[in-house]
């Protein structure tokens, strides 16, 4: 006799990073789910442990104005982009997690503000999890299955407490009903605690990047501003401007730049000092999702020079799709996961040969087999990428001993 199979997912509460703060995976996915799901999604105060310096003070003067212009954790100062099944929450936290009562004080914390919430969402509740950091909530919320989308190995992350966090990650693989990692290195760190994991590597939403493959001057977008009047060829890279970039990359290419830049987009946390004192580098700072279309149009090869450590060797970089999409030349460092898409970029392993290529792409467009290698990417839209991840929200159906037959 076939058990009955358990109802699927109604709402969802999701734990990630702002909502709109920038574009992570979990919310370009959670945005194809909006249509169908009621969901309720939760701003946490994030990975990071306050520290003396300017970008924490920053970014704890951003949550305490969320704190403050809301009702506690009810929602009520909704962000501009907002859909009529999102509810997006700010509940109040303790910014520790290093000690044990630390963590019991936020589980605490969040279970009491999140649990009244919890219960006036259609049920039956998913939880979905990308921070290690809600280790402690599954059995605290009122919720039937916790899925934790793991996207990084957060306790490699440079300027990170890297032994929290490993901790907590550990407790949240052992903890979730199901998991769902962005990289087979990932998925073999999560083999060694004994778990499975189902393989969803990042989207991309081709419409809006292969926008950047028109360039028209009398109309230019606010990203393509940001780079006019910059002289050429430049080199562009977009994403967190930290220690995971490879200075000697970087410098190599500087010294065989005969004229342009190279330009870093986006926020810094803690970058070494010799990739900003490079006489021909330029930081633009953060900028809107929106602006990074016209960016790449200004661009003559996008890089990603990442550095070979184990917290690269563990990610999916989100910009690669993007780049590629944009239909411009595109350079990168040796990780694994770039290997699956080694046909459609140039894959360098050494700073010498970094500089040496990106200096050659400058000359010309991409080759012809790259060009047809990337049409693959029709396939890797955030939609079909949704559907994949609304898989883990409906239970395994269950089988009696005596019955092992297919379910219809």
């Amino acid at each position: 006799m076939i058990a009955k199979r358990m109802e699927s997912a109604a709402s969802l509460v999701v734990f990630s990073d702002d909502w709109g703060r920038h574009p992570s995976s979990c919310q370009h996915l959670i945005r194809q789910l909006l249509p169908h799901y009621k969901v309720l999604w939760v701003n946490t105060i994030g990975t990071r442990a306050p520290r003396f310096d300017m970008a924490t003070v920053k970014r704890v003067a951003e949550k305490a104005w969320q704190w403050i212009s809301s009702d506690q954790a009810t929602g009520d100062n909704p962000p501009p982009e907002q859909h009529r099944n999102l509810k997006v929450v700010n509940p109040r936290m303790w910014p520790w997690f290093g000690r044990r009562h630390d963590r019991r004080l936020n589980a605490w914390l969040l279970s009491q503000q999140l649990s009244p919430l919890i219960g006036q969402l259609p049920q039956p509740v998913c939880a979905v999890t990308t921070l290690p950091i809600t280790a402690d909530l599954p059995g605290r919320l009122p919720v039937t299955r916790w899925v934790y989308y793991c996207v990084d190995d957060f306790g490699e992350w440079p300027g990170l407490d890297g032994d929290t966090l490993r901790t907590m990650d550990l407790d949240m693989v052992r903890r979730a009903d199901e998991i769902v990692a962005v990289s087979t290195h990932l998925q073999q760190m999560i083999a060694c605690q004994k778990r499975e994991s189902r393989l969803l590597t990042h989207g991309v939403d081709l419409d809006l990047w292969q926008s950047a493959q028109t360039a028209d001057s009398q109309h230019m977008t606010p990203g393509e501003r940001l780079l006019d009047g910059l002289e050429g060829p430049l080199a562009v890279f977009w994403g967190v401007v930290d220690r995971r970039l490879d200075t000697d990359m970087l410098i190599a290419l500087s010294e065989r730049m005969k004229e342009g830049h190279i330009v870093l987009v986006g926020p810094q946390q803690d970058p070494d000092e010799r990739v900003l004192q490079l006489p021909n580098l330029r930081t633009l700072g953060p900028q809107p999702f929106e602006a990074l279309p016209g960016i790449a149009c200004q661009a003559d090869v996008l890089i990603m020079p990442y550095a070979n450590l184990p917290v690269t060797q563990a990610m999916q970089p989100l910009k690669m799709k993007e780049y590629m999409a944009t239909g411009k030349p595109v350079v990168v460092s040796r990780l694994p996961a770039v290997m699956e898409w080694s046909d459609c970029l140039d894959v360098t392993f050494s700073p010498r040969e970094f500089a040496d290529t990106v200096v050659r792409r400058f000359s010309g467009r991409i080759p012809e087999d790259q060009q047809q290698a990337r049409t693959r990417l029709k396939q890797e839209g955030w939609r079909a990428k949704a559907k994949l991840l609304e898989m883990s929200f409906v239970p395994e159906p269950l089988q009696s001993e005596d019955d092992q037959r297919p379910l219809p």
